[in-house]
């Protein structure tokens, strides 16, 4: 066997921009208020949950409550992560490259390929569009 296909990790990287900057700072933005959606509708919903809970069984309040607490909490760490990712993206700087993520690509190696340059291959993004590959 002289050669092998294999399923190699690609990174995807992309140039910081004005335009970049703006629209990850949108999409914080969306799920901040998405959040605060979810917060809402469960404060909604355990007010008659837990009048639901008092009439049938007191005994099951204190399971509710804390039930009731850790999707409130879930909800509050995310906001406050999301809050904390919208403060690094206004401080990015204009030019700098930052990571957006993977994909899998198909390679075929052969017998003296080095295996590390085809496993640190990467594609470079400026807004969108691809300005270059790297390996």
């Amino acid at each position: 066997m002289d050669s092998i296909t294999l399923k190699c990790p690609i990174t995807i990287k992309a140039k910081v921009t004005e335009e970049l900057k703006s629209r990850l700072a949108a999409e914080i933005q969306d799920a901040i208020k998405k959040a605060d959606m979810e917060l809402q509708q469960i404060e909604f919903h355990a007010k008659r949950l837990m009048a639901e809970q008092a009439k049938q069984d007191a005994q099951g309040l204190v399971a509710l409550r804390q039930q009731i607490d850790a999707e409130r909490q879930k909800r509050i760490e995310f906001k406050n992560h999301m809050l904390e990712r919208l403060k690094e993206t206004a401080q990015l700087e204009i030019g700098a490259e930052i990571v957006q993520g993977s994909m899998e690509r198909i390679v075929t190696v052969s017998v003296g390929d080095d295996l590390h340059k085809i496993m640190g291959a990467e594609i470079l993004l400026e807004d969108g569009k691809i300005i270059a590959f790297r390996s």
